[in-house]
């Protein structure tokens, strides 16, 4: 790899995380090399996985998370949102992978010294469903249950967290599919919703049991808006709740909105 080309995205991460200062500089230190290890762009040295660590493309090998620095950005930036609002309750991610984004969210809680505030963890895993495509025919063409590298167990989460320092009550896990889990999940107010589980289905199946829970002021985020069965499901679900909160574009992949 050419000097200039780590030179180039290394110049590039950097420019998208802010700047330490001020009172708060050491927090911000650690939470800019938090979010760098996430992403593996401590230690990638090839020219094609560093650029795909920044904008979030592809399957990384070791990362722990594959929605890259923007969305990581977009994630603290919404946690920050709720937090200085006093928007009340939990965050939750639907579709957690290695579970670098609840790594992220539990260490803000640390940073902001929050102790009654909870991280969930929902995944089946095991990997992705078999699409259902009789009853969801968006999602015919998006059979992605047999990709090993999307089936993560609980057991490769919790010591993902472990490693992280951030294993604690404050984190809860949900195992199960979300049409089976998200129903009767022991939890009452959400102020982020963050949902990344690529088809229609999933998308669905997380706003129906999970919007309604959701205060005003709280954050929905959708990672995979760019996946025309996940954004056709938001766009089903916007439509028929008659939700009007404009949906903010976040990278080339995700967006978000702010419930009123």
């Amino acid at each position: 790899m050419s000097e200039e080309t780590e030179d180039a995205t290394t110049e590039l991460a950097w420019s998208l995380l802010p700047r330490p200062g001020g009172q708060d500089a050491d927090a911000r230190r650690f939470v800019n090399l938090l979010k760098l290890s996430l992403v593996d762009l401590l230690y990638e040295d090839d020219a094609r996985g560093r650029k795909s660590a920044v904008e979030g493309w592809g399957w990384p090998t070791r990362a722990m998370s594959m929605i890259g620095l923007r969305r990581l950005n977009n994630l603290e930036s919404c946690v920050e949102h709720v937090l200085a609002n006093d928007v009340p309750g939990d965050f939750i991610e639907t579709g957690a992978w290695r579970g670098g984004a609840t790594i992220l969210m539990r260490a803000l809680l640390d940073v902001h010294r929050v102790h009654n505030r909870i991280v969930w963890v929902a995944d089946s895993f095991e990997g992705m469903p078999v699409p259902n495509a009789d009853l969801y025919p968006a999602d015919r063409e998006l059979d992605l249950s047999k990709v090993e590298r999307l089936s993560v167990s609980l057991e490769e989460v919790r010591r993902n967290f472990r490693r992280y320092g951030l294993l604690d009550d404050q984190v809860r896990f949900l195992k199960g599919w979300f049409r089976d889990t998200l129903p009767t999940a022991p939890l009452d107010r959400l102020a982020i919703l963050r949902l990344d589980g690529d088809l229609y289905e999933s998308t669905r199946d997380a706003l129906t049991h999970l919007y309604p829970r959701l205060s005003r002021g709280g954050c929905v985020i959708i990672d995979d808006n760019w996946v025309p069965a996940c954004s056709q499901a938001v766009d089903d679900y916007r439509a028929e709740h008659r939700i009007t909160e404009k949906i903010i574009t976040i990278d080339s992949q995700g967006a978000y909105w702010i419930r009123q």
